[in-house]
């Protein structure tokens, strides 16, 4: 076994709009394709399933974990025998009956078309960007997600689960990275203003003060003429690394080794996690501010 190359991880890029069946035919073209390299584990973005161009059609297209769109992804990592990151779904909310409202869900499918895990976004994006051209209020349809979800231990190693706006919250991490979690991912449709001026800088920083490997799937280009996503979609080392990047502007899938002896190297030449003082030192300072 020592002498095994290490499994190999599939990143995808994508232009996805409100044309859910268009969609679908994308994505399962980039998932053939990954399969066919040698993919173990293969990682779709935010909004695989559709981008909406309105908050109307957003809830009208939604749907259940149980329907149609997740269905095709089970059967589709059962045929390919792949497991499958679903990277933020329009689940419908368990009271979707009276209130319409959604939630924006990662879920993880084993390469015998189970869900294993579904988590549900737990920091929405409400930024109004004068003069940038953003102005999202997610909460307006979507319901917070309840917890952060333990990491899922997969081909490729123990996965922790994000989505997109996470990425700006290092607790968040670091709380996946305490329970063990080797690979973090932040599959996202970022704004072309925030892109260009955090995407890559962000994804680095979570690398490095986790010390896992990160992978962003992502989305690109013109969705609709109300919006576009920034994609260079990421994978970057233990070590703050770039390992690929989709650049900005086609659709498209990297392939990256998830090495994780080089993990393992990187926590013991540099233990940070070891050097880090308990929760107590740093909530010092704000129970006594004077320094008293």
């Amino acid at each position: 076994m020592s002498g095994s190359s290490p499994p190999l991880a599939a990143v995808c890029q994508l232009t996805c709009s409100p044309d859910k069946r268009a969609n679908y035919a994308a994505c399962r073209r980039l998932v053939e394709q990954a399969k066919e390299r040698g993919a173990g584990m293969i990682f779709l973005p935010e909004g695989f399933d559709y981008i909406g161009s309105s908050r109307e059609e957003t809830l009208a297209l939604s749907e259940s974990l149980a329907g149609d769109a997740v269905s095709q992804y089970t059967r589709l990592a059962r045929k390919l025998k792949v497991w499958l990151s679903l990277g933020g779904f329009h689940e419908r909310g368990h009271e979707w009956e009276t209130d319409r409202r959604i939630y924006n869900s990662h879920i993880i499918i084993n390469d015998e078309g189970d869900i294993v895990s579904v988590y549900r976004k737990s920091h929405l994006f409400d930024v109004e960007l004068p003069g940038r051209g953003v102005s999202l209020k997610e909460s307006a349809f979507t319901i917070p997600g309840p917890a952060v979800m333990p990491p899922v231990q997969t081909p490729i190693g123990k996965v922790g689960l994000g989505i997109c706006y996470d990425l700006r919250f290092p607790e968040f991490s670091l709380a996946l990275q305490r329970q063990g979690a080797e690979i973090l991912t932040y599959p996202s449709a970022f704004t072309m203003a925030t892109g260009a001026a955090h995407w890559e800088v962000l994804l680095r920083a979570r690398a490095i003060e986790t010390q896992c490997f990160v992978l962003a799937a992502a989305q690109v280009g013109q969705h609709h003429d109300k919006r576009s996503s920034y994609g260079h979609a990421l994978a970057v080392d233990p070590w703050g690394t770039v390992m690929e990047d989709c650049g900005g502007r086609d659709a498209g899938v990297a392939l990256v080794e998830i090495d994780l002896e080089k993990l393992r190297e990187t926590r013991r030449n540099m233990p940070v996690q070891r050097h880090r003082r308990d929760d107590r030192f740093y909530r010092r300072m704000e129970e006594n501010p004077a320094g008293d």
